[in-house]
């Protein structure tokens, strides 16, 4: 990445937006601007999961500010990410589809173990360079982030539906705090919680690190009253609930360090903190400076390196669970991506960026179409979607895996069941160029696709392929499988025509 480039991140989380530009400057990334919004986006979730109007206009609102900062920036430079509320919301696709809008940039919702890897990227990048086996917690709106790690690596990640926007409304509705209610959102917190103790128990981890909202709300309340800096304690959260029971209500609580923003909260966030401390036998958590949207920055810049781009590691990983043909799905890839190279021949600067991203999703689709088999041979492509629709792999938005899946649906069978995706000049693109090379590499050998001439007509959106009558002779199996599937195309908005030439 080129020093001095600007890059933006941006935090929906459930109980507040965050917006965070940095200059990246030879392995750094320096902050330029750093907004934050107070939305509440997790108490706007009704019975049936769904946003009211009200929690979904306060989100629109906020990215429209968001915006306004953003103008100028590129695609490549800017990285939303979407956490639980987003991840539980069942209409958040009418969220999404008008904040993508509105923000001028896409929305992607992440998975909660994605969400962990990724604060504890934020976390590590900040701390001194060392190996310590350390232990970082998130509390955040609507859940709770555990990951272990060691230098920049994580090694276990975890979410939990369990957080102080979410406790506070559950067990302090009224803001009335009571002994009683601070005990059963307590014990509640640790019921959730304890499936963590094998996990991260406290012989794995030397020094826990607390990240984001609760934890630096809570640390500077103690701070400023006579506890350590840039420490939470057991003895600083018993004093703080004291205080907090003393008072009886949130509106009536008068500490100093208390912010407006985390007054209606603050009961869920110590009682689910102090949950978390207990179970794990935390006497100390640290204040860590880092938190997820500076780890999105700095994944911005690792995916800029594809020697250090996470989603390459997870596809190879999810291949040898699944135990997929990585030769097949390697040669499919490599046909597939110099298929998708000849449609966009002669391509300007800016679509070269273009086809370098596609190119990727289609080597990863390739690499993982035959994921499926492990369940079934028979209709593989629809388990390898459902696959890649349910799986948490780091470094993936959840959007980004689905488009995965819908390739590896679309690899055979008719057409008609993408008919909306099709629309999408750059997925059709990449399903023509997918399927071709699964024709091309059936008899799972290399094949003579070189003598192949492909030319692609974008404004009649028309794909042309070119043998010679030679190559039909020599591949007779191939020549018949590429004549129906021209007629597969045959009701889409893209054409495709298999010719031969003497």
């Amino acid at each position: 990445m080129k020093h001095g480039t600007l890059l933006a991140a941006i935090d929906l989380g459930s109980n507040s937006f965050r917006l965070e530009i940095g200059r990246y400057d030879h392995g750094q990334i320096q902050r330029v601007a750093y907004l934050k919004e107070t939305v509440r986006q997790g108490n706007g979730l009704d019975e049936d999961r769904n946003l009211t109007e009200d929690a979904m206009q306060r989100g629109w609102d906020c990215l429209a500010r968001f915006a306004e900062r953003l103008a100028g920036f590129k695609k490549s430079q800017v990285r939303a990410v979407a956490t639980q509320t987003l991840r539980e919301a069942k209409n958040r696709e009418e969220f999404l589809k008008r904040g993508c809008e509105i923000l001028g940039f896409p929305i992607e919702v992440i998975a909660g173990t994605e969400e962990a890897r990724l604060i504890y990227q934020g976390v590590a990048h900040m701390l001194p360079s060392n190996q310590d086996q350390r232990l970082v917690i998130d509390i955040g709106g609507r859940s709770t982030e555990l990951v272990l790690g060691h230098g920049l690596e994580a090694t276990e990640t975890a979410s939990f539906r369990v957080g102080s926007v979410a406790w506070s409304m559950k067990y302090f509705p009224t803001g009335e705090f009571t002994e009683q209610a601070f005990y059963k959102a307590e014990i509640a917190a640790q019921a959730v919680l304890e499936e963590a103790l094998s996990t991260y128990p406290r012989h794995l981890w030397n020094k826990a690190y607390g990240a984001s909202g609760t934890v630096g709300a809570v640390a500077e309340i103690l701070a400023l009253s006579g506890f350590p800096e840039g420490e939470i304690t057991i003895d600083g959260l018993d004093w703080l609930v004291k205080c907090l029971v003393r008072a009886g209500n949130a509106n009536k609580v008068l500490l100093e360090g208390l912010k407006e923003d985390r007054r209606a909260v603050i009961g869920g966030g110590v009682s689910v903190l102090r949950a978390l401390m207990t179970l794990l036998q935390v006497q100390t958590l640290h204040v860590a400076q880092g938190a997820l949207r500076h780890g999105v920055l700095f994944d911005m810049v690792e995916r800029e390196d594809h020697d250090t781009d996470m989603r390459d590691l997870s596809i190879q990983r999810l291949a040898i669970k699944f135990a997929v043909d990585a030769a097949q799905g390697q040669r499919v890839g490599r046909v597939a991506v110099h298929m998708l190279q000849r449609i966009y021949n002669k391509a300007s600067s800016e679509e070269a960026a273009v086809l370098d991203r596609l190119s990727r999703k289609l080597s990863w689709a390739s690499q993982l179409h035959e994921v499926g088999v492990a369940i079934s041979h028979s209709d593989y492509h629809k388990h390898g979607a459902y696959i890649l629709d349910n799986a948490d792999l780091l470094g993936f938005g959840m959007p980004e895996l689905h488009r995965l899946g819908l390739l590896v649906l679309g690899q055979r069978g008719k057409l008609k069941k993408l008919e909306i995706e099709l629309e999408d000049n750059e997925f059709a693109k990449m399903l023509m160029a997918l399927r071709i090379s699964l024709i091309l590499c059936h008899a799972r050998k290399d094949p003579n696709y070189q003598d192949l001439r492909l030319t692609c007509d974008h404004h009649k959106q028309r794909v042309c392929l070119q043998a010679s009558d030679d190559w039909l002779q020599e591949f007779p199996q191939s020549a018949h499988l590429l004549k129906q599937e021209s007629i597969s195309w045959a009701k889409t908005p893209w054409s495709f025509e298999f010719v031969t030439k003497p």
